[in-house]
């Protein structure tokens, strides 16, 4: 895992969004249709980040240490717009989950949430199957809401832990850039 910094590999990302929308509009499932995702991952101020293996990237998403979600939750490690290639979810989802609550726990940072786009009931499926996976992995589901782009969005959370062996499995090289709230108590 490791953050997306040139012009390359943002584009490379979002390339990935376009491909995997491409593959969930072909199945008639749900894509964002609010916001412009693939731009997100071009922009400067964004903190994009990916999953490689063998140089390939197989996942990436944007990054936000301490957002202010309107939820009054307290602090977390937030996964934004989390894209896989197509056909290889569930092994990517659960790398990004064991690596996200460890990345979280070395911020100091108690829990990940993440919102999943949910234009049906969650007891309902495509969504519940879907949701079901991500709780088997460790997620809790924390109800629905509005997501950031505001469209509906099944909130999900995840408990920081350290997993001191996963070096093994996923490296990590992740700019671990401190809180706002660490910058104020260093000046």
């Amino acid at each position: 895992m490791r953050s997306l910094r040139t012009d390359a590999e943002r584009a490379e990302a979002a390339a990935l969004v376009q491909d995997r929308q491409r593959w969930l509009t072909l199945r008639g499932l749900p894509v964002p249709a609010r916001a412009d995702i693939p731009a997100l991952f071009r922009d400067p101020q964004a903190e994009p980040a990916g999953l490689f293996e063998d140089g390939l990237l197989l996942a990436c998403m944007i990054l936000q240490r301490e957002p202010d979600l309107g939820r009054g939750e307290g602090p977390c490690l937030f996964l934004g717009h989390v894209h896989t290639l197509p056909d290889r979810s569930d092994d990517m989802i659960r790398l990004i989950t064991l690596w996200a609550s460890d990345f979280a726990a070395r911020l100091d940072l108690p829990r990940v949430r993440a919102d999943a786009l949910a234009r049906h009931p969650l007891d309902a499926d495509p969504i519940a199957r879907f949701l079901n996976r991500l709780t088997d992995m460790g997620w809790d589901l924390r109800g629905s809401g509005t997501g950031q782009t505001g469209e509906r969005v099944a909130r999900l959370e995840l408990a920081a832990e350290h997993r001191p062996g996963l070096d093994a499995l996923v490296g990590c090289s992740v700019h671990q850039s401190r809180s706002a709230a660490d910058e104020r108590s260093v000046a």
